[in-house]
């Protein structure tokens, strides 16, 4: 990420000697064989699924034009199947049970349409467990179209989402999941962005037209895979994010994607994290560990194909003494990159002129890297990356995906027993770490305001106002009941870290 000249200039006796890497060059190891994951005949043929198929038995509740979608999901018990047929729904749908397929009925082409008129926040949010969510058009809403909150075993396939504020997809404090097959554009902060989640599946994906188009943060065990990802500021993006809950994002694999042309100039919101992306960044990987990237079509990025760095090398982060800063165990095996790096940062010509080095950068490393490797250098233009030693292992084809053989078990009863700190997680952390800006001001400074006052918090949640022309809008939260309401503000209230 960028950093100034004067302080890369500082550093340059060092990276004549070696080029500008610091860490441990010890080669990371291959990763471990997993098993593959079952089998279903999700949309007609075999892919993976973590849900199975649906019971024979199941209800199933039609939704038609001018019927409302909520209706039938509070009409429906677990198991149950939700049809909705092509037209207008201008709603919010909120699934808080579990094991619901909420499923569009697509006819001649047409698809059920949720649409926010520019008015509403979110369209679709579940915090239930075993949830699918498939064939919808969602446009026209200004915080989510598709937003998990700490619900486990999902799938989330073939939407058309363009418009919806914040985050596209954005499944949050989940475990064992599918994103496939989804279209996602015109997204100021990410197109599919899954945060604070374990044993994901990201495939088959277009994401255009948006700040980050895929962004795995603060998780563990992704593959990223046979996505096509276009015009936006950073195409694929792993990353931590100081100052959330969860600390570390690790065991990534990002393979067989087609990258090209993420060139948007930068639309986030103002000192947010994804701000400081520079327009043209193919895949940035920032303080994240065991991280592997291959088989990738990287093309036409004007600032570079692969951008590796850590956290004291990138704009607008506040460093967390309990996140590791460094981007640890990162593998780059082949993959093809050309026209990369030709309008790049100044702080890359900096980087390459170290090196002695001319041309276009397809990969830029910055910043303490530790135990790293890279397969055929001579085939880049690279910079950083002259002390990382050759990878000890070809593929990743040992892993069909990370995720879970069985479901992942619901948090039905943790959530009952401590419904603010899952609110807390599920929902708030989405825009808001402890420390540092995201979307939304620090926890700390909404201490400062309501430290006496969690009542005054609670009825802000359900209703808030702008308050700060540097801050967007927060979008209501009044579909949580009041005693959540009140439980979220009183753990907010009481964090210290």
């Amino acid at each position: 990420m960028k950093k100034s000249t004067i302080a890369l200039a500082v550093m340059l006796p060092i990276a004549l000697i070696g080029g500008y890497q610091a860490g441990k060059t010890s080669r990371p190891d291959a990763p471990a064989v997993v098993k593959e994951a079952s089998l279903g005949t999700a949309g007609g043929s075999k892919k993976l699924t973590v849900l199975g198929e649906a019971s024979p038995t199941a209800t199933v509740h039609q939704v038609k034009p001018g019927m409302l979608i909520m209706d039938a999901v509070k009409a429906a018990k677990p198991g149950d199947i939700i049809q909705v047929f092509p037209g207008d729904y201008i709603e919010t749908v909120y699934i808080d049970k579990d094991n619901i397929r909420l499923s569009g009925v697509i006819i001649d082409g047409k698809r059920p349409r949720l649409y926010g008129e520019d008015r509403l926040n979110d369209a679709i949010l579940y915090s239930g467990n075993n949830i699918l969510i498939e064939n919808f058009l969602i446009t026209k809403y200004k915080g989510n179209g598709i937003m998990g909150q700490a619900g486990n075993n999902f799938e989330i396939r073939n939407n058309i989402i363009d418009d919806t504020g914040v985050y596209g997809i954005f499944p949050q404090l989940g475990d064992n999941g599918i994103v496939e097959d989804n279209i996602v554009s015109g997204i100021e902060d990410a197109g599919i962005y899954v945060g604070m989640s374990d044993h994901i599946h990201v495939t088959n994906n277009e994401v255009f037209d948006s700040v980050a188009g895929i962004e795995i943060e603060n998780s563990r065990h992704a593959v990223v895979e046979n996505n096509f990802v276009h015009g936006n500021t950073g195409g694929i993006l792993a990353f931590v994010t100081p100052g959330l809950p969860i600390k570390t994002t690790h065991d990534v694999i990002i393979r067989n994607n087609w990258i090209r042309g993420n060139n948007t100039k930068n639309f986030g919101a103002p000192g947010s994290t994804v701000s400081g992306i520079p327009a043209g960044t193919g895949i940035l990987i920032m303080a994240a560990d065991k991280v592997i990237v291959e088989g990738n079509l990287i093309v036409d990025n004007k600032t570079a194909g692969i951008i590796v760095t850590d956290h004291a090398n990138a704009p607008n982060i506040t460093m967390d003494p309990e996140s590791d800063p460094n981007s640890d165990e990162i593998s780059l095996l082949n993959n093809t990159m050309y026209h990369n790096g030709y309008d790049t940062i100044p702080e890359a010509k900096v980087l390459l002129g170290a090196e002695l080095k001319q041309g276009e950068p397809d990969i830029v490393s910055v910043g303490t890297v530790n135990n790293s490797c890279i397969q055929s250098p001579e085939r880049y233009v690279t910079a950083g990356v002259s002390s990382w030693p050759a990878c000890g292992f070809t593929n990743t084809a040992s892993v069909v995906s990370y995720l879970l053989e069985t479901p992942a078990p619901p948090r039905s009863a943790e959530k009952a027993k401590d419904k603010g700190k899952y609110a807390y997680l599920g929902i708030c952390t989405g825009c808001h770490s402890y420390t540092g800006r995201l979307i939304g001001p620090p926890v700390q400074v909404i201490q400062s305001i309501y430290m006496d006052d969690p009542k005054a918090l609670a009825a802000y949640i359900a209703n808030p106002v702008k308050k700060r022309e540097d801050y967007p809008a927060m979008p209501k939260q009044d579909y949580l009941d009041e005693e959540t309401r009140m439980a979220v503000a009183e753990y907010m209230l009481s964090l210290t870290k």
